[in-house]
């Protein structure tokens, strides 16, 4: 049966990393391609890297048929849930695939213009009947589709905004977690870039910063009345006793230019 790659779908989940590659390679070249390749008609759907990797060393591969979807639209969600089961997923994977849901969900709710149909003219003093939003899926519910807490696809939505793909590949890699990725997300690109480039010890530093940085400064805690009136007696004491030193200060400093004055008359008369 002929096989059709559509691009569309191919990338539209992350492709693996280099090592799950690597892995993978090993494993279908020691067991075979245990699972089919899922087609809808002659698309393939599910298996791509598997495709790849069975095409280049010639590994047989079995296939299965789904074809009750009317869209592909359906077939990415399709593609979403299915990887959504798989239990090798991490944390970060499944908060993307449930907000890249929730982006497909909003589009198919979304209202559509009516076909060949032209709008009745409004006058002047007659307000356009408002268009009702499309139902939004909210985030605890993307949270509970991915099965993560809504503070974590709270951290991935901004990861998702404002991280540079090397900060990205950092946390698909398990080099940084998702906490300390979204801090480092709010930093400009190139700092971004360097982090990564530093390795673990340097992104987790930047994440120190930025939350440093954004912390609440700490308040100084108010002493007690009794305290402060000490505090305060103390306080006009040591001025009392600063100014008694400072006086006795310049009173030995006169004696002193006074003996030098009558050591001086000495000298002349010797």
């Amino acid at each position: 049966m002929a096989i059709t790659i559509n691009e569309e779908l191919r990338k539209f989940i992350d492709p693996l990393m280099e090592s799950e590659r690597a892995m993978l390679e090993r494993s279908l070249l020691a067991e075979g391609c245990r699972d089919p390749l899922v087609l809808w008609g002659e698309i393939l759907i599910d298996g791509h890297n598997r495709y790849e990797i069975c095409r280049k060393h010639g590994i047989a591969f079995n296939t299965v048929q789904n074809d009750k979807f009317q869209s592909i639209e359906q077939v990415m969600l399709w593609m979403i849930d299915n990887q959504l089961s798989r239990r090798s997923v991490t944390d970060f994977q499944r908060g993307m695939l449930a907000l890249r849901k929730q982006e497909l969900l909003a589009v198919a709710e979304a209202p559509q213009p009516a076909a060949e149909s032209k709008p009745e003219p409004v006058e002047e003093t007659q307000a356009a009947p408002a268009v009702s939003p499309s139902p939004k899926t909210s985030r605890k519910e993307v949270a509970q589709i991915a099965g993560v807490s809504s503070h974590t696809i709270a951290q991935i939505e901004k990861i998702q905004k404002t991280a540079t793909p090397e900060l990205i590949d950092a946390v698909r890699a398990g080099t940084i977690s998702i906490g300390a990725a979204a801090a480092v997300a709010s930093l400009p690109e190139e700092k971004q870039v360097a982090a990564v480039a530093g390795g673990r010890k340097e992104l987790r530093q930047a994440a120190k910063e930025v939350r440093e940085a954004k912390a609440p400064p700490k308040p100084v805690p108010a002493l007690p009345e009794a305290t402060q009136a000490e505090t305060g007696d103390e306080l006009g004491t040591l001025r009392a006793l600063n100014a008694a030193l400072q006086a006795e200060n310049l009173a030995l400093k006169e004696k002193l230019a006074a003996l030098s004055a009558e050591l001086e008359q000495v000298r002349r008369a010797a």
